[in-house]
């Protein structure tokens, strides 16, 4: 009986602590808005908003278009590197500042972030507050560097 007892209760521990090196296994790091509600609105407001390539944006930095390149990443990731000649407005004080920094609403704004989630939602609401010709560059800033295509800083 009491053999009966120990190897159960051997075998209890054994499972509990497999169970326990399960969950502490890492899991694959996503990032937050996508385990959020925020991703619905990030998918709903690119389905609203007009996109272009990080090809385009560059072949518009390219030809001198008079455009505006909108960074709407936080102070410290702008300052570690941006598109160039780009304007920085972070998202969470866009509708509080972006009048100050383009004062122009007819303006090719071109907006980006470090995912084009931000960007997207940015894009959405510089279209809501009047800018009607704001597009996302629906690519991450990785992508753009990746590309080879010139960061200042």
């Amino acid at each position: 009986m009491m053999k009966k007892t120990l190897v159960w209760m051997l075998s209890f521990v054994f499972v509990l602590s497999m169970v326990g090196l399960t969950l502490a296994q890492e899991q694959p790091k996503v990032p937050a808005w996508q385990t959020t509600p925020v991703k619905d609105w990030v998918a709903k407001a690119k389905a609203e908003i007009k996109k272009v390539t990080a090809a385009d944006v560059k072949a518009a930095i390219d030809n001198k278009e008079k455009a505006v390149i909108l960074d709407v990443r936080d102070p410290d990731e702008y300052k570690a590197g941006h598109l160039p000649g780009a304007v920085h407005v972070s998202r969470g004080k866009l509708e509080f500042t972006v009048w100050d920094k383009v004062k122009d609403k007819d303006a090719k704004i071109y907006v980006y972030c470090l995912t084009a989630a931000r960007s997207a939602l940015a894009t959405k609401t510089l279209n809501d507050l009047g800018y009607k010709n704001a597009v996302l560059m629906d690519a991450p800033f990785e992508a753009w560097v990746k590309a080879g295509y010139p960061v200042d800083r």
